[in-house]
């Protein structure tokens, strides 16, 4: 963080100081919510959980060199309080970006949104000093905690934004205003929620409309390939710059293919060049995410050939996200049970099917271990089901449906699209899926482990992975 006095927080903030014996105290390091991840010069924002409330550690944060506490009530210790935390922090962030004149890169989309992220982020570190979402942090405090980790060097700060709702991304937006805003696709995660996949257009579309003018410098990046939101660009005063694999796109892809071992390969088109990249990352719908990061750098700045090197060298920055290992016994475990939703789970069961192209031919077998999609309202059935179905078309060796109704959906969508026998089954919690696999597994064999975060089937890939002992992996 830039170094910034308690005075001037308490200023920005519209905070009371309070046991502050020093206002001209600075902070110049992280703001952080977690006591334990205070370091010196720290700014410790006390939020009220659910089970935990963070003015009960305010002391622990000043001992462990914090330099003073955001609350809403006096804590004991050097403390500026305000109404609310959460406002306090978006007004710093406000006016932290307002003070550097930092190159604000904001993207949002159904699907892809953090793996994309990764990306850009990759991609711009070649270019000049960047900030980016770590993990996905992209809400209301997720975003000004990570606008807040900027410096004097800071040229670009790249922004995962989410949204439940209408209204949820204008918020964020008005929080730390973008100069880029890239929209990567509209799908049906959350449309149980939104309620269609036009609410979720209108929702999405909320980061276009608040990019300044094209005289301004305000780009609106927008996938040529989805109608919804190639028709964003009538929602925005800003330049639009199309990517994807249409011929209208300025940023495209062509003679895409895949390695032997599932990984994307293409020539990068843009208005200056072409360029081959042959990315790490796993899966045919990574070309799209890579196709975005280009049209970003290109608009900042980098030349084609720039853009390749690092697409080419870029990797997973975030946890759970098609994590390939390779086990000491020639059995591949793929990790991407973070989150699902119905496009995310097609692209991860295309992926697994290309990545096991060459290991049946020697032996090796695909497993699909895959659990329940949430907040799918009233397409839950029907999605389930086409996954099921799915996993039959793309020849994938072995369903493993975990959980209760909606694994039975995927189980019975497996069956009805013709997979009988032992080729697909139904159990009843990670520890059965564990103990299945542990008994079947062989040399050569490829498993995709993928659901919703609720699931909590990461425990599945990491026992498969740490050789967790029976009875430490637990269903819920």
């Amino acid at each position: 963080m830039i170094a910034l006095s308690l005075a001037e927080i308490a200023d920005i903030t519209g905070g009371r100081p309070h046991d502050i014996p020093d206002p001209s105290v600075q902070v110049t390091g992280p703001v952080v919510y977690d006591s334990r991840e205070v370091g010196p010069g720290s700014l410790f924002a006390a939020f009220v959980g659910e089970r935990v409330d963070g003015h009960d550690y305010a002391e622990r944060a000043l001992a462990a060199g914090a330099a003073g506490v955001l609350a809403t009530r006096p804590v004991g210790v050097p403390a500026i309080v305000v109404p609310d935390v959460v406002a306090a922090l978006g007004a710093l962030a406000r006016a932290v970006v307002a003070r550097l004149g930092t190159d604000v890169v904001a993207l949002t989309g159904s699907a892809g949104k953090t793996s994309t992220k990764d990306l850009i982020a990759q991609v711009l570190q070649h270019h000049a000093p960047t900030v980016w979402t770590p993990g996905n942090l992209n809400n209301e405090i997720g975003l000004p905690i990570t606008t807040l980790r900027v410096t004097e060097d800071t040229r670009h700060l790249v922004l995962e934004m989410g949204a439940r709702g209408i209204g949820h991304i204008r918020y964020l937006t008005g929080l730390t205003p973008p100069r880029i805003g890239l929209v990567l696709n509209v799908g049906t995660a959350h449309i149980g929620e939104f309620g269609g996949r036009e609410q979720i257009a209108q929702a999405k579309g909320e980061l276009v409309e608040a990019l300044p003018a094209e005289a301004e410098g305000g780009v609106a990046v927008l996938n040529a390939d989805d109608l919804l939101v190639r028709a964003m660009a009538a929602r925005t005063k800003a330049r639009t710059v199309l990517f994807g694999e249409a011929d209208d796109a300025e940023i495209r892809a062509t003679e895409v293919r895949m390695t032997d071992k599932g990984q994307p390969s293409f020539t990068l088109h843009t208005p200056t060049g072409c360029s081959d990249v042959t990315l790490r990352l796993y899966g045919e719908h990574h070309v799209s995410n890579a196709l975005a990061a280009a049209a970003v750098a290109h608009v900042l700045g980098m030349s084609v050939e720039e853009i390749a090197t690092a697409l080419s060298g870029a990797g997973t920055l975030s946890r759970w996200r098609m994590e390939v290992t390779e086990r000491a016994d020639g059995v591949t475990i793929v990790n991407d049970a973070y989150n699902a939703n119905p496009e995310s789970m097609r692209a991860a069961l295309r992926a697994l099917a290309a990545m096991g192209g060459g290991g049946r031919a020697n032996g090796g077998r695909t497993w699909a271990v895959l659990g329940p999609m949430a907040e799918l309202g009233d397409d839950a059935l029907a999605e389930h089901d086409a996954v099921g179905r799915l996993v039959v078309r793309l020849n994938v060796s072995k369903l493993v449906a975990v959980g209760g109704r909606e694994a039975s959906w995927l189980q019975l969508g497996a069956y009805n699209e013709g997979s009988w026998g032992e080729e697909s089954v139904l159990v009843s919690d990670a520890q059965a899926a564990v103990d299945l696999l542990r008994s079947e597994l062989r040399p050569g064999d490829v498993v995709l482990v993928k659901a919703s975060r609720s699931a909590g089937l990461e425990r599945v890939a990491q026992a498969l992975l740490e050789g967790t002992v029976e009875g430490e992996v637990t269903g819920r």
